[in-house]
């Protein structure tokens, strides 16, 4: 994401980096606050104890390190966790069997195209220890696959529209007499053969030149106005829905012994809003974004990380793919992961369209 007006200035002399990564490191190992006889012991910094905590002191005065009033040592902060990820992290791609393994999961699924995002989310999930994310790639205008009409009781119905590009949505539609299910499939057969593949601004021409006809029922008018809303709804929307996988590995980390903590990160991740303004701000990258705890705009969020990438054709279909953790995340691996997994939904998508 931008770069923060009151970010402290860079960058570090090569023995500040090397301790400021060490400190990342063993926190993100262990959740503890570092202190510098552990980096002694555990690191091969070449210089004396003196030495570090004096840098980790300058650290610390820098904004790159925050000191736990409980402890001795130290722990990073999201200053200190962005000019890791931007300057000092390694490089780190998945193992070539890794990735085998991966491209051999994804061709099980290779033109069930529904089920690449879940697939998405637990694959990640799995790699990183963390939180999956995924959001099917939604096209920039739907169009309408067919509609269904089910009866559900005895003046009311369930209106089902499936899309061309996969999606269903639906609707429970008030009756103003009771139909029987034949009745319904008659008037279905009859909107489907004048909406079907059509986007919801060609259903909106054809809804006008319908109406203009006395011999087109009331009910089917009523119809073609749902749908026609149903359409605008979900080309409205940035988001269509966010798939999940690997709560549990969020919820063992320290950091969210509390339930209710987590419970709120995932009330906001719910939200097309907050999750929409991300993807408009990825619809541009060219890689790996990653935003860092207080970095995120919803403040419900402020206590975790996301690593997200976007997959798909700009201007067609675009959806996301990522990593939910707490700051103390293992940021290497994860974006590596990331970078992965959108590469092989980019080659999915581009199948899908050619």
């Amino acid at each position: 994401m931008a770069r923060r007006k009151d970010r402290p200035f860079g960058p570090l002399d090569p023995r500040s980096q090397q301790i400021l990564r060490a400190v990342i490191e063993e926190y993100v190992r262990t959740a503890e606050p570092v202190g510098s006889q552990t980096l002694i012991d555990r690191y091969r910094l070449g210089v004396s104890s003196a030495t570090v905590r004096n840098v980790m002191a300058e650290l610390e005065m820098a904004g790159y390190l925050s000191h736990p009033h409980t402890s001795a040592g130290r722990v990073p902060t999201d200053v200190g966790y962005r000019l890791y990820v931007e300057s000092i992290a390694p490089l780190m791609s998945l193992e070539p069997v890794e990735r085998l393994m991966i491209r051999h999961q994804f061709g099980q699924v290779e033109f069930a195209s529904d089920q690449w995002f879940r697939l998405a989310a637990a694959t990640i999930a799995s790699a990183t220890h963390a939180a999956g994310l995924a959001t099917p790639a939604k096209p920039r205008s739907c169009r309408l696959r067919h509609v269904d009409l089910v009866v559900t009781a005895s003046q009311t119905a369930s209106l089902v529209i499936v899309l061309a590009e996969g999606s269903v949505q639906q609707e429970l539609l008030p009756l103003n007499e009771p139909y029987e299910q034949a009745d319904l499939d008659d008037i279905a057969r009859l909107i489907n053969a004048e909406l079907s593949g059509k986007s919801a601004r060609q259903v909106t021409n054809r809804l006008g030149q319908l109406a203009d006809n006395p011999e087109v029922p009331a009910l089917v008018l009523r119809v073609c106005q749902r749908v026609e809303r149903m359409l605008h709804d979900f080309d409205a929307a940035a988001v269509e829905d966010v798939f999940s996988d690997g709560l549990l590995n969020v919820m063992s980390e320290p950091e969210f012994s509390q339930s209710e903590k987590l419970r709120r990160v995932f009330a906001a991740l719910q939200n097309r809003d907050y999750l929409g303004a991300l993807v408009r701000k990825l619809a541009s990258a060219q890689d790996v974004q990653v935003v860092i705890g207080t970095e995120n705009s919803s403040v419900e969020m402020r206590d975790v990380s996301l690593v997200l990438a976007t997959y798909g054709q700009p201007g067609r279909a675009m959806g996301v793919v990522g990593v939910l953790g707490p700051t103390r995340m293992a940021y290497p691996q994860a974006i590596g992961t990331v970078r992965f997994v959108s590469g092989l939904m980019n080659e999915l998508v581009e199948q899908l369209y050619r």
